[in-house]
């Protein structure tokens, strides 16, 4: 399903987006483009930053967000307005990757040299029996909001300030006190998840289930205690 439409035009669907954007580098991940800059210092990441909002013009308000640090830049595109991704957030994702070239830098992840990761977004899922009850608490305790169009009694809850990680929540249909009920999903790059799952069963992880993949592959530690590694990939139709 589409995501709202936006003033730039209609959403675009996950297909479209991932495959728009792949080129340059940037992922589609958890409703977000997604990419990040490697840099050599705090100083080189500041100026990169201003390259970027100075080529972007009045467009970044309200579509970029920015996490600077010392090691890399992460450059998140998204319509605050409708939480969604029209023909605006790509052309912008293009402008950036030409820009950030002619910086001698890359919006390609260079995963596998000196890279701590590659992008990706954490998700809380906890599991309840009654999501009406329990919302309004978590809300206010992690200080949270209503992502734009979602303020249902069942709807996700998502950080103002874009920090801390989204939460959902899972319906219940018994008590089940066997297992947690708070689990973490982590989006990733849909072409970076299995090499994510092997790593975590290298790690000693099994792998409970994946009749829902390529969306989504529960593992569990050698505890029990479960996570999610999530993609983009067949939530659509």
């Amino acid at each position: 399903m589409d995501e709202p439409s936006d003033a730039a035009g209609p959403a675009l669907t996950r297909q479209e987006i991932s495959a728009a954007v792949s080129g340059w580098g940037w992922r589609y991940v958890l409703g977000v483009v997604r990419t990040s800059i490697q840099v050599r210092s705090l100083a080189e990441a500041a100026r990169v930053v201003a390259t970027v909002v100075d080529a972007c013009g009045g467009d970044v308000d309200g579509r970029l967000t920015i996490d600077v640090r010392r090691f890399g830049v992460v450059l998140s595109l998204q319509s605050s307005a409708t939480a969604s991704i029209t023909s605006r957030e790509i052309e912008l994702a293009g402008r950036i990757s030409s820009t950030v070239g002619e910086l001698q830098l890359s919006t390609t992840p260079d995963v596998g040299t000196d890279a701590p990761r590659s992008v990706q977004l954490v998700e809380l899922g906890i599991d309840a029996l009654d999501i009406a009850l329990i919302r309004p608490f978590w809300k206010a305790v992690m200080g949270y909001a209503d992502e734009p169009g979602a303020s249902g009694p069942q709807d996700p809850l998502v950080d103002p300030i874009g920090q801390g990680p989204a939460i959902w929540f899972q319906q219940m249909d018994a008590p089940r006190p066997q297992r947690n009920r708070i689990h973490l999903d982590i989006s990733v790059p849909h072409d970076e998840a299995a090499a994510r799952i092997q790593a975590a069963l290298d790690a000693g992880g099994r792998l409970l289930s994946d009749a829902a993949a390529p969306a989504f592959w529960v593992l569990a530690d050698p505890e029990g205690n479960e996570a999610c590694v999530c993609t983009w990939q067949g939530r659509d139709g």
